[in-house]
């Protein structure tokens, strides 16, 4: 696999995610004619399929590449605002992992980009995220979705928990701070994105940096965190 499977409707709302597998040119647009007409006109009928998914799969493969000696073959794994699962993906084929999700199901009328402290912006569509795990060789038995809306999250036990700019990222830590606590055994790692890397000392015993995104506007560094401190 060098590229994912990507209809126009799962592109568009990949864009909408990460507006930088538009290219320059929709950026300059979207910079000169608003945020509203970039997300639901230009980055829906003026893309480039066959190259939103090179660049979505190149990032997800460097994203998988970083990941991988943090999770096991067959842990079970769990994301938060994964987006439309290219990295899940990924895991899932190249490691054999059962994955769930927690993901919103609808795209805010106009994507802010911002941090959201009570989460209630969402760029996401469960349908579309189900369609593309399957185009792009997920099993239905290997995977589960869940709507973070409707308060219904699993209760098992999962080895591994992403959440990449999602989690303190774009929203408040604490949202999901017990839920984590009652999921996560002591070897389970979370790892996520963060600009107060230093806070979560107090909250693990273990928490190692693992990359740094000094270029973006946030700053942020990426955590692996294990075993909650009581």
């Amino acid at each position: 696999m060098q590229n994912f499977k990507l209809n126009r409707d799962i592109a568009h709302l990949a864009v909408l995610q990460r507006t930088e597998l538009c290219g320059h040119k929709l950026k300059k647009l979207r910079k000169l004619l608003g945020r509203y007409f970039f997300s639901v006109f230009l980055s829906k009928y003026f893309i480039d399929i066959d190259q939103i998914s090179k660049n979505y799969f190149n990032l997800m493969y460097k994203e998988f590449l970083l990941l991988k000696n943090y999770i096991n073959e067959y842990d079970k794994v769990l994301s938060i605002g994964s987006g439309i699962g290219g990295l899940e993906v990924l895991i899932n084929q190249k490691l054999n992992n059962h994955i769930t999700f927690i993901e919103k199901d609808y795209v805010s009328k106009k994507v802010k980009y911002g941090w959201d402290k009570e989460n209630k912006e969402a760029y996401n569509n469960l349908f579309l995220l189900e369609k593309f795990l399957l185009n792009n060789g997920v099993k239905k038995k290997d995977f589960d979705l869940f709507d973070f809306d409707k308060k219904k999250f699993p209760h098992t036990k999962f080895d591994a928990i992403i959440s990449l700019y999602s989690l303190d990222y774009h929203y408040e830590f604490n949202l999901y701070k017990d839920y984590l606590y009652k999921i996560m055994k002591p070897k389970s790692v979370l790892i996520f994105d963060t600009i107060r890397p230093e806070f979560f000392y107090s909250v693990f015993k273990k928490v190692e940096i693992i990359k740094q995104d000094l270029d973006t506007i946030h700053k942020s560094k990426r955590i692996a965190c294990r075993d909650f401190r009581s």
